[in-house]
């Protein structure tokens, strides 16, 4: 199965073409341009290199939130397209997850995961996850994904502490460092992990199709968590 999965959710953006779960090539993006100037010529000059056309994909991942709006909304606007045109399913993946999913290997089965990042005006966004103990090294969620201080988030995270150890995947530890450190929190380790999601949202995105979990383009859309300013302000207007 070819899989071409895109990373839009920041400034750190990627793409990544894998064959299954074997990543054959991967682009970073430079943050320099908008993802509405440079997503288009990033995926071909990906794709040329590799000597593969869109119309041989069979699945589009994409990192579905939460992230930047704006970014999300230009990567799903993006693969939408692609899947509509050529009749291909798509896969809607969790950045947190993504990131649950680099320290999945590395801890023991069943083990919880905490990954956050940070949402800016003082928040971040936040999810819990136990570590594969299928053998597919891919995490499994435990409730709904949040957006809240981090004294808040590791207020939630307090009724998990009793029962294992828990790791904290993040990619700027400064984003829940401080409130660790603050509220005194026993048995949390904190994991750096990569900020290029696109090769990992790939190989989740390989395993969500390999049980049936994928959508057509009308039923592709993100998990925001927090609404846009713009909204925001129309509500509050």
């Amino acid at each position: 199965m070819l899989i071409l999965a895109l990373d839009t959710s920041s400034r750190a953006g990627s793409l990544a073409l894998l064959r299954d779960t074997t990543i054959l090539a991967n682009r970073v993006s430079s943050g320099d341009e908008p993802y509405s100037v440079s997503v288009l010529r990033d995926t071909k000059e990906l794709l040329d290199g590799a000597r593969i056309s869109l119309e041989q994909i069979d699945l589009f991942a994409i990192d579905a939130g939460p992230g930047s709006f704006t970014g999300l909304r230009v990567g799903m606007t993006m693969v939408k397209g692609w899947a509509e045109i050529w009749e291909k399913p798509a896969a809607a993946v969790s950045g947190l997850e993504a990131m649950a999913a680099q320290v999945s290997p590395l801890v023991a089965p069943g083990s919880l995961i905490a990954a956050v990042m940070d949402a800016r005006r003082g928040q971040i966004f936040g999810g819990v996850f136990r570590s594969a103990n299928d053998g597919s090294g891919m995490p499994d969620r435990i409730g709904e994904e949040v957006v809240a201080t981090a004294d808040e988030f590791l207020q939630l995270l307090r009724s998990h502490l009793a029962e294992s150890g828990l790791s904290i995947a993040c990619i700027s530890p400064e984003s829940i460092r401080p409130s660790i450190e603050r509220q005194g929190v026993p048995r949390c380790r904190i994991e750096i992990v990569s900020s290029v999601l696109a090769p990992v949202i790939g190989q989740i995105g390989y395993a969500k199709a390999s049980r049936g979990d994928v959508v057509d383009a009308l039923h592709l859309d993100a998990n925001y968590i927090r609404r846009s300013d713009a909204e925001m302000n129309w509500k509050a207007g």
